[in-house]
């Protein structure tokens, strides 16, 4: 590469060089990377110096030309130190040095201008394109790890706020803070589940911010209700109430209206209040007769929804903090049996291992250690990229449980208490930059 080749004139001489169009070497990164995410516009993008891309993609993209990927790792990382010194800044094609060859220059500056007048424009194709593909990782995410969809959900945030970055017709920019949105609220998630609450809440304030933009009242009530989770798991029980009472207020019946209440519920019983748990168990099960209002969130679906099952284990959940094993156990068989019986994509993992905690528990307090070992066994033998934060926050009172009950002296109740008290969790990785 010469010193006054940018990265993005680095890419597109690559691409001239085999002969492709951008649309061409879009597929031949994708066919590379073995997923189907990259797109034309984004190739363009990359070439004109608006974005760069990923070092996950920017590898895929050394590998569909045959080159070694150090060489666009080095560039690419130089290209983010310029935009972050400079903002960003529209590359065009290398002037030939004297006396060189100047076929290939002629065709990228040939290539660049058709690649200008190309439509560019949002169209209700392409926000298909990037629904689906949310739609997608928000299904995904409830039955997968975290970690694998980290790349492709950063890559559908990078390329909607890239668009909103833009002038757009009224309706494309509506739909646009939607999926902004709902794409931070999907990284809030991950974020929660690996253990940084920090970066949870910012996702969280620009969804809110999203939201606002269009007085989205879905957006804001789910914006309001993960936060409130996040406090919950936070120890911060009363912080946690009044947003779920937030969320209860913006909530559109139907599943996010079902939602707030149970975490209203959930975390009302979180800090004794028996009273007020039962009345917000009472006022879920009212909304799940209600008729459901429209919400966008909903129509994306995987962890925008509030099915059944995670309903059960939100009741369990409740009655197992206010240590009302019996009913907390038959509500979390019920849960689990529902997440083991239906749809694979459907069962999420993370609440049936809750739920599965929440039995192991009552059967501690009923004295029973041989069958709590038998529900916990598969929680302890989740793989390391499936064991969320959340995981060992549910065994702690498992362990408190085991240490006041009058069989730890038994060989069983002992191992069961060292093994989840060394329960290893995720940890957060940094999330890539743009």
């Amino acid at each position: 590469m010469s010193t006054t080749e940018s990265f993005g004139q680095l890419l597109r001489r690559l691409r001239v060089q085999a002969g492709r169009t951008q649309e061409e070497q879009a597929e031949a990164v994708n066919t590379a990377s073995g997923r189907d995410t990259l797109t034309r516009r984004e190739i363009s993008r990359y070439e004109n110096g608006e974005t760069v891309p990923t070092k996950h993609t920017v590898t895929q993209i050394a590998r569909s030309c045959g080159v070694a990927p150090g060489v666009l790792l080095d560039a690419a990382a130089a290209a983010r130190a310029r935009r972050k010194g400079e903002g960003p800044q529209r590359d065009q094609p290398p002037s030939p040095e004297p006396g060189a060859a100047t076929a290939e220059h002629a065709a990228a500056v040939s290539l660049d201008f058709a690649d200008f007048i190309a439509p560019s424009d949002t169209d209700d194709d392409y926000l298909c394109y990037l629904h689906d593909n949310l739609a997608r990782i928000a299904g995904q995410y409830v039955c997968t790890s975290v970690l694998p969809l980290f790349n492709d959900l950063v890559s559908i945030r990078d390329e909607v706020f890239g668009l909103l970055r833009k002038r757009q017709k009224p309706h494309h920019a509506r739909e646009l803070y939607v999926l902004a949105g709902a794409s931070c609220l999907l990284l809030a998630h991950a974020s929660q589940n690996l253990g940084n609450s920090h970066a949870a809440l910012a996702q969280i304030r620009t969804a809110g911010t999203c939201a606002q933009q269009i007085d989205h009242k879905p957006l804001r009530a789910w914006a309001a209700g993960t936060t409130a989770l996040i406090a919950e798991w936070s120890a911060q029980p009363a912080r946690a109430l009044q947003l779920a009472e937030k969320a209860i207020a913006l909530a559109p019946a139907g599943h996010s209206r079902i939602r707030a209440f149970a975490i209203q519920a959930r975390t009302a019983a979180r800090t004794g209040n028996q009273e007020a748990a039962d009345a917000a168990l009472t006022q879920m099960m009212t909304a799940q007769e209600e008729p459901p209002d429209a919400d966008d969130l909903v129509e994306i679906g995987g962890i925008f929804t509030f099915p059944p099952a995670k309903q059960d284990y939100y009741t369990g959940a409740t009655f197992s903090l206010l240590g009302r094993h019996e009913e907390a156990e038959a509500y979390a068989t019920r849960a689990v049996d529902q997440y083991r019986h239906g749809p694979p994509m459907a069962r999420s993992y993370g609440d049936e291992a809750l739920a599965a905690i929440d039995i192991a528990l009552a059967r501690i307090r009923q004295g029973d250690i041989g069958m709590a070992t038998s529900w916990l066994q598969p929680i302890l033998a989740l793989p390391p990229d499936q064991r969320i934060q959340q995981l060992a926050l549910g065994l702690r009172p498992v362990a408190r449980a085991l240490e006041e009950s009058p069989l730890l002296c038994t060989s069983g109740a002992t191992d069961l208490l060292e093994l989840t008290q060394r329960y290893q969790v995720l940890g957060a990785p940094a999330l890539p930059s743009q």
